[in-house]
């Protein structure tokens, strides 16, 4: 590839990650963070906050790296990431490798809770998972646990229309069915 158009690709490659990560630093609902703050961080709002932030980033990451099109996506984004953290006003002077510190660890965390298998169904891991960084009782599944599972799949379904909005969509001929693609790929 010629260097100009390697360069336009590779700049299309950022715009297209800056627009889906910010949208993965919105803003949580603040009737989902007064929720959270009254049913587990006892009262503590700006701990409910980060939590839903720190949510929402990491099922954007995960998401790019499970469903993008491109390999090179997860990483650009992952890079977008890290620098918008540098840039977040909500991040104190001083902490923002601890910020960082803690993202990475729901990551972690959540990334683990979407690829068991076993054990309670997914929705419930998650659940469990936000009450667990959250400081409340993450071992039932009460109702509490229950919209923490259904309010992190719509963090990952919006994640998913973000991307898709950001780097597109895959499009195949009527005729080809996808398992062909990947045979069709490996003669060539």
């Amino acid at each position: 590839m010629p260097l100009f158009s390697r360069w336009r690709a590779e700049r299309d490659l950022h715009r297209k990650a800056t627009q889906f990560v910010t949208a993965l630093f919105i803003e949580p609902a603040a009737s989902d963070v007064e929720w959270l703050a009254s049913a587990a961080t006892r009262g503590d709002v700006d701990h409910s906050q980060w939590e839903l932030r720190y949510a929402r980033r990491a099922l954007g990451l995960i998401a790019a790296q499970r469903d993008a099109l491109d390999d090179r996506t997860a990483s650009i984004v992952a890079k977008e990431i890290s620098e918008a953290f540098a840039r977040d006003r909500h991040i104190a002077a001083g902490m923002l490798e601890t910020a960082e510190r803690q993202f990475n660890a729901r990551l972690s965390a959540y990334r683990d809770g979407l690829a068991a298998r076993a054990g309670a169904p997914t929705p419930i891991r998650m659940g469990q998972t936000l009450f667990a960084f959250a400081g409340g009782t993450f071992k039932g599944q009460d109702a509490n646990i229950v919209r923490a599972g259904d309010l992190l799949g719509q963090y990952l379904t919006e994640a998913n229309e973000a991307l898709r909005a950001s780097f597109g969509t895959a499009s195949l001929p009527e005729n080809i069915p996808p398992s062909a693609v990947g045979q069709e790929r490996a003669r060539t």
